[in-house]
């Protein structure tokens, strides 16, 4: 029987839970145990963010704390390791690590002013919590994120004996340990932080709508409008992914929440077992791009370059309509290639009723987006609020519904045995009173849950922040990259793009942003200084952003993927290798606004990005046309091409940057080709008015030379 066929939609929803809230299932003392601490850590979260946070490093000590023993009780040390207990073992790591990760709080003072010069039992101490977070990191996310940062750390012994320019006068045992533990720059700096503030109540923001039915009323949104279209359910799932996206920035829980309905509707209309999975995980991965709460990288990235989140968000709006547009393009097509119908009318849910059936679950989100963008509030505020407003919307929306089926209930128990009645009304009470309590309290459980592998991979690239610090080595990549590239833009972007999507093959989208933005985004601003090209801070980093987002559908690894094809009973390589293929319409992206920064909302006005978002929608579905190789029929080579040339003149930047670009101190190519960006539009325009006209006279004529059915 091929491969396809004995898997279920149980291993892909499997696969999702174990890596987004731990695979053991613990009943007992000890499930109640894990319960509470994980509703302890999200109850802390949100004290602090009402009230403050903790002084100093004190909140990422016990934030982390929080994390390392859920890590260790939620996630087995191998494949061997009991799912229905935890093990002495995992309890005694689970209490060391949970003490050890509280040093800082408890000892804070001694550790700030012992920076440099600690004693022993702090070395001792530093070097138990890096060890017990690589091992966390690796039961929670990947063995390959502890391997980077292992090398990492050798890197900052052996410095010495490194030949080129990446070698350096070396440090320490005790020095690297006293860097990475006892400073603000290594373990405790910048990742952790924006996991223990933003990040966290952003996740925890995300459960909540989705135990209050958010999640689940975009879904049926999303087929609402898009189910009777050509591929219906595919474009259902671009438009509820897109949607998820914006609440809840993971893309494995987007996967699996939209995927378990989208994907079995995709099959059943003409899909095939591996593309559907394939659209499903193209679109959930984008999710993290989409505004307002995106990816928890984008949260590290306002950090790391001292921006407002704000600025992020509108930078990344237009990206992420762009994105999703190649996305829903080139779904579209592979339907009419196809010839894939949309659901019928008796299968899709009436739009009215289905947009007025849980329009206020919106509200929340609008909070959120309303102090977020017009009040201007720090994302925590803005999160811990909007939280309190989820919390709200559950309550009234529990109550109203008991509210309308009351009086029907009330009926059926008679109005003249009174105490029936009475038992009815106590009955009802305690089934609102113990849904209300199972929706708010299944939040902040998953919410903690979903946060500890997080939170220990953060500290982990905060180890590899540490020894970039310590080294110099961000400046010594720097330079080796723009030797490399002879100081040519262009090729740099192509170095970052490769090592990105070499990176996140084996490490979340988080890990590999940070570790690209110490390593090459400070090449590409060299470059950009060194020949005045004035390319924003923001811009370099949203690539190196993106292509970590589209590297993470990436086969072997890609977790999205191996779900997704559980889901659809469909190979996961071959569902990976083809969601990577439909990430493809969109894989110019980056450079689009690299080179145009006006798609960032950059210096420009509305009138004009009112003129070029058009252009560059148009743009990405040319440029889809050209991957499927389809547009009416099938394309002949010259008109793929003629595709390829047409989605550039839309989308083009009005100049194009050729150098310089120098091979053994030779000067190769220099220069500047400045395009007129209305004439070029227009004569794309042109050109695809004549190509739709082509290829609608092709399909008619195919028509007319097909043979007629024989008559009986």
């Amino acid at each position: 029987m091929p491969k396809e066929d004995v898997r279920g939609p149980a291993d892909g929803l499997q696969l999702a839970q174990e890596a987004e809230t731990g695979s053991r299932a613990v009943r007992g003392k000890a499930g109640l145990f894990i319960r509470w601490l994980a509703i302890a850590m999200s109850l802390f979260q949100l004290y602090t963010g009402f009230y403050g946070e903790l002084s100093g490093a004190k909140q990422l000590s016990v934030h982390l704390s929080f994390a390392l023993v859920l890590c260790y009780l939620i996630f087995p040390r191998s494949k061997r390791s009991p799912r229905d207990r935890i093990s002495f073992l995992d309890a005694v790591l689970a209490a060391v690590g949970g003490v050890a990760a509280l040093y800082l709080f408890a000892n804070y003072e001694h550790v700030a002013y012992s920076v440099g010069r600690a004693a022993l039992y702090d070395i001792l101490m530093g070097g138990a919590v890096i060890a017990l977070t690589l091992e966390a990191t690796r039961r929670s996310v990947s063995p390959i994120l502890p391997l980077i940062t292992l090398v990492f750390l050798v890197y900052a012994y052996i410095g010495p004996y490194i030949p080129g320019e990446l070698a350096h006068r070396g440090f320490t045992v005790k020095r690297i340990i006293d860097h990475v533990f006892m400073s603000s720059e290594g373990l405790w700096g910048i990742p952790l932080r924006v996991s223990a503030t933003f990040v966290f109540l952003f996740v925890l923001f995300g459960a909540f709508l989705e135990k209050i039915g958010a999640g689940e009323y975009l879904i049926n949104f999303s087929f609402a409008t898009m189910g009777r279209f050509r591929g219906g359910p595919a474009k259902a799932a671009v438009v509820a992914s897109a949607a998820m996206g914006s609440i809840s920035g993971s893309s494995i829980a987007n996967t699996v929440t939209t995927g378990a309905m989208t994907i079995p509707l995709m099959k059943k209309v003409g899909f095939k077992p591996h593309v559907a999975g394939a659209v499903e995980v193209a679109a959930s991965t984008n999710g993290q791009l989409m505004p307002p709460i995106m990816g928890a990288a984008a949260f590290v990235m306002a950090e790391m370059i001292g921006v407002s989140y704000f600025k992020i968000v509108k930078a990344a709006f237009i990206p992420a309509i762009l994105s999703y547009t190649a996305i829903f393009s080139i779904v579209h097509i592979e339907a009419v290639k196809e010839n894939i119908r949309g659901l019928t009318k008796e299968e899709t849910p009436p739009l009215v009723k289905t947009v007025l059936s849980g329009i206020h679950f919106l509200i929340p989100l609008v909070v959120l987006c309303y102090l977020l963008l017009v009040w201007m509030w720090t994302p925590t505020t803005s999160a811990t609020w909007s939280i309190l407003v989820g919390v709200l919307v559950a309550l009234g929306n529990n109550y109203y519904r008991g509210a309308v089926s009351f009086p029907r209930r009330r009926a059926a128990a008679s109005d003249s045995q009174e105490p029936a009645y009475l038992d009815f009304l106590k009955r009802s009470q305690g089934f609102f009173l113990r849904r209300n309590w199972s929706e708010i309290t299944g939040a902040l459980e998953a919410g903690a849950r979903n946060m500890a592998g997080i939170a220990a991979a953060c500290a982990c690239c905060g180890v590899i922040i540490g020894v970039v610090t310590l080294t110099g080595l961000g400046l010594k990549m720097a330079t080796f990259i723009t030797e490399l590239a002879g100081g040519n833009l262009f090729l740099t972007l192509l170095f970052s793009v490769f090592a990105c999507i070499i990176l996140g093959m084996g490490l979340p989208t988080t890990a590999t942003y940070i570790i690209m933005a110490a390593m090459t985004a400070p090449a590409i601003l060299t470059i950009s200084a060194n020949q005045n090209l004035g390319l924003p801070i923001v811009a370099v980093h949203l690539f190196v952003f993106y292509y970590g987002i589209v590297a993470d559908d990436t086969p072997p690894v890609g977790l999205c993927a191996y779900a997704a094809a559980g889901i659809a009973g469909a190979d996961p390589i071959k569902t990976g290798w083809k969601s990577f293929r439909l990430d493809l319409a969109a894989f110019t992206l980056p450079f689009m606004f690299i080179y145009n920064t006006k798609l960032l909302m950059m210096n420009t006005n509305w009138l004009e990005l009112a003129y070029i978002t058009p252009m560059c929608v148009i743009g990405m579905f040319c440029w889809s046309a050209f991957i499927q190789g389809h547009f009416i029929v099938r394309t002949y080579i010259w008109e793929r091409f003629l595709f390829l040339g047409i989605a550039f003149l839309l989308v083009n930047p009005g100049h194009l940057d050729f150098g310089p670009w120098t091979v053994g101190g030779r000067q190769i190519i220099a220069g500047t080709v400045h395009v007129n960006q209305h004439l070029a539009n227009a004569l794309a325009v042109a050109l695809l008015a004549a190509l739709f006209l082509w290829q609608r006279s092709r399909k008619a004529r195919a028509e007319r030379a097909r043979p007629e059915p024989a008559r009986t």
